[in-house]
């Protein structure tokens, strides 16, 4: 893509009232647009990046069996009643809004309900055990605090996924691989050396729930970290437990951080609730046990951005960049757009920076969009014999030939 026909331009400042450092340089990038405190539109470049994120947790999320549904945002107040949370003294971060003849809704701030209720039409024998389905969808949540740009909003994606499984130990196999699932998932993007798995409580349905924090000063939470197992207890039940549940360890290590995403054995709860049983191999109805399991592909993007980045701007890891290569023009008209065709013809995705713009605006910018390979064609680096490449978290830069550096893409 030409950068001139972008319609987004870099900003050199933030409007004054984002003060969180990951609303800040994507607004400044043109990534994002902040249409209300905890609700923005993604941009072109800032969809490219989400829609990245997305397909990385797809991936994991199919390995372990999960099925992709699509569900409705709108959500009938009767099926929330039977678990007791329709009611605002119970859930208060319910946005909710009236049909034309007066009827009350709910905008989905999750799916338990709902996903249950739907289960009942496809669940009745120990046959149709186990399943796991998930989605990415639009979920509403009436924020008191909305401060942390993408990473707390008011409108967001979630990918939750909710299994449904025969009995305790078929789930707690299912709920060993989303542990995998989304570690990889962390490793995946660039920030699984610093996100630990954290015991946190598991409310009514367990004894722990386990969340996977980032760690950052801009965090919100506060973990204590295990350094022998590499794993942390969430401040809410240090009190319960202050040593390590894996190791015994009580040398833990206080640090911040932002909750990255969750799982939860749900048990009984809403299967109970919905009456969604199966007949077992002796013909006897049995409550199905369920589990639920969040992720948000917004509020990571926005982990990445304030851990990865630097005082330049963005570092986007390779495989959520919106574009591979970032060519800069300086003064090589015919050249750079012959290489960007080359660059094109061989399927690689190039933002070409070929705007009537100064080179040290070219350069800032190239910083602040954080695209992985920065490559320069001017009269210097032809003369030199090629491009000049460097890596967006690298210092140095070196003169490689076009062929080389075609090669090196493959």
């Amino acid at each position: 893509m030409k950068q001139s026909k972008l319609f987004t331009k870099t900003r050199k400042e933030a409007p004054k009232d984002e003060v969180s450092k990951n609303a800040q340089l994507l607004i400044r990038g043109g990534f994002v647009n902040k249409e209300i405190a905890g609700v923005y539109s993604f941009l072109p470049l800032g969809l490219k990046v989400l829609e990245k994120i997305n397909n990385v947790i797809r991936k994991e999320m199919n390995a372990i069996g999960g099925q992709e549904l699509f569900m409705t945002v709108l959500q009938d107040q009767e099926v929330w009643k039977q678990t007791n949370r329709w009611s605002d003294e119970v859930v208060d971060n319910w946005f909710k809004t009236n049909l034309k003849n007066g009827t009350e809704l709910g905008m989905g701030f999750t799916h338990e309900e709902p996903i249950t209720k739907m289960m009942k039409n496809h669940i009745s024998s120990f046959k149709d055990l186990p399943i796991s389905v998930y989605q990415i969808q639009t979920k509403f949540r009436n924020e008191a605090r909305a401060k942390s740009g993408i990473m707390r909003g008011r409108e967001f994606f979630m990918k939750d996924l909710y299994s449904f499984s025969k009995n305790i130990d078929e789930h707690n196999e299912f709920y060993e691989k989303s542990k995998i699932a989304y570690k990889n998932i962390f490793n995946t993007v660039g920030i699984g050396d610093m996100t630990y798995m954290t015991f946190a409580s598991g409310g009514t349905f367990s004894k722990y729930s386990h969340e996977f924090q980032t760690l950052s000063s801009a965090g919100e939470d506060t973990i204590y970290v295990c350094d022998k197992c590499s794993v942390a207890i969430n401040d809410e039940i240090i009190e319960e437990q202050k040593s390590c549940p894996e190791c015994g360890n009580t040398e833990l290590r206080k640090e911040k951080a932002i909750e990255a995403g969750n799982i939860f054995s749900l048990g009984t709860k809403f299967s109970e609730a919905f009456d969604l049983t199966y007949k077992n191999e002796k013909g006897e109805e049995t409550l199905v046990i369920m589990g639920s399991y969040g992720i948000g592909p917004g509020r990571l993007m926005g982990i990445i951005v304030e851990t990865l980045s630097d005082e330049k701007g963005i570092v986007w890891p390779e495989i959520i960049a919106p574009f591979k290569v970032h060519l800069l023009n300086l003064g090589q008209d015919e050249k750079a757009e012959e290489f960007y065709e080359q660059l094109n013809k061989k399927g690689v995705e190039v933002l070409f920076d070929d705007r009537e713009v100064s080179a040290g605006e070219k350069f800032a910018d190239s910083d602040l969009l954080g695209i992985p390979y920065r490559v320069i064609i001017s009269e210097k680096s032809l003369a030199e014999g090629g491009v000049e490449v460097k890596k967006r978290n690298e210092t140095d830069s070196e003169i490689i030939s076009i062929d080389d550096f075609l090669n090196k893409l493959k």
